[in-house]
C-alpha cells in the first residue's frame, strides 16, 4: 500500500473510532454479543478494502413474536475503488461495485435463523438471490459452530443465451433468470479472549437448474460447483464496537489474491 493511500486509510477509519468512543460512554444499556453471527441488533460500519471502501447500515426491526428477533443489513460495496484500493487491478472507476441487501431473523428459543441474501453487481448488471436456514449449536469449549443451508436464483439483465453447444445464441432482454443453485456450510467461531475471536466460514455452491451454458460454467469455464472461505480476526475494542480483518478467497482464487478489508462496525 503506497503512503497517500495508508493516509487515505487512516482518513476514514480514525475519526469514526474517535467519534464511536465518545458515544461509547454515553451508553450503558445492554448489548448483543458483536461475536455472535447470529446476533441481531441495529449497527453501522465502514470498512478499507483493496478494491475500495465499504459501507454498511444494519436495522433491527420487531417481528411481531415475542421470540422472534429480525434485521436487515444493507451494504454498499468497493467505493472508490480507483483512488482508495491499494489493489486496483480489477477496478475500472471510483464508483461502486456492488450492493448486498440481507434480512435475518433469528427465533430466540431453538436459535434457528433464517437468511434472505441478495447481491447484485452494478458494473456488470448481474446477481444472486438466497434464502438459507442457519442454526447455532452449543459451544464446545473455545469452538462453536453455525452450519447453514439453502437455495437461491442467478439472474441479470440482457443475459445472454447459448445453445445445447455452447455457442451463443441471443440476449434476453431486459432482467431475467439464468438458473438456481444450492449451498451449505457453516459460520464457525473460535474464542480466543472475552475479546478476541476467529472465525473460518466455508461454503460449498452447485448448481442446480437452468440451462445447459449456466449449469456447466456458472462458476467459471466447466465449473458447476466452487468451494468459498472466509477468515475473519475481530477484536472488541468496547461493548459496543469492534475492528475486524477479513479475507474472501475460493478454490480459483488464492488468498493473496482474493478480497481483503478492515472495518469498523458500531452497535446502536
Amino acid at each position: 500500500m503506497n503512503m497517500m493511500k495508508k493516509i487515505a486509510f487512516a482518513s476514514v477509519l480514525l475519526p469514526l473510532a474517535t467519534a464511536v468512543c465518545a458515544a461509547e460512554a454515553e451508553k450503558t444499556e445492554e448489548v448483543q454479543d458483536m461475536s455472535d453471527p447470529t446476533a441481531v441488533y441495529s449497527q453501522g460500519g465502514v470498512g478499507v478494502t483493496n478494491k475500495g471502501l465499504n459501507f454498511k447500515y444494519g436495522q433491527s426491526y420487531d417481528t411481531g413474536n415475542p421470540t422472534k428477533m429480525g434485521m436487515n443489513v444493507l451494504e454498499i460495496i468497493g467505493v472508490g475503488g480507483e483512488a482508495v484500493g491499494w489493489d486496483s487491478n480489477d477496478v475500472k472507476d471510483n464508483s461502486v461495485d456492488s450492493i448486498r441487501f440481507r434480512n435475518f431473523e433469528l427465533n430466540t428459543v431453538n436459535g434457528r435463523g433464517t437468511q434472505i441474501d441478495m447481491t447484485y453487481s452494478v458494473d456488470s448488471e448481474q446477481g444472486t438471490a438466497g434464502y438459507s436456514f442457519i442454526q447455532a449449536l452449543p459451544k464446545m469449549g473455545i469452538f462453536q459452530f453455525f452450519p447453514l443451508a439453502g437455495a437461491g436464483v442467478a439472474f441479470g439483465n440482457d443475459v445472454q443465451e447459448y445453445d445445447s453447444q455452447g455457442n451463443p445464441t441471443h440476449i434476453d432482454t431486459g432482467y431475467s433468470t439464468k438458473g438456481t443453485y444450492t449451498m451449505v456450510g457453516m459460520y464457525s467461531k473460535i474464542t480466543i479472549t472475552d475479546k478476541f475471536w476467529l472465525n473460518y466460514n466455508p461454503f460449498y455452491l452447485s448448481t442446480l437448474s437452468g440451462s445447459d451454458h449456466y449449469k456447466d460454467n456458472a462458476y467459471g469455464v466447466d465449473q458447476d460447483s466452487l468451494l468459498t472461505h472466509e477468515f475473519a480476526a475481530s477484536y472488541q475494542i468496547t461493548p459496543r464496537m469492534n475492528v475486524r480483518y477479513f479475507a474472501n478467497w475460493n478454490e480459483e482464487v488464492d488468498f493473496v489474491d482474493g478480497d481483503h478489508r478492515v472495518e469498523v462496525n458500531y452497535q446502536f
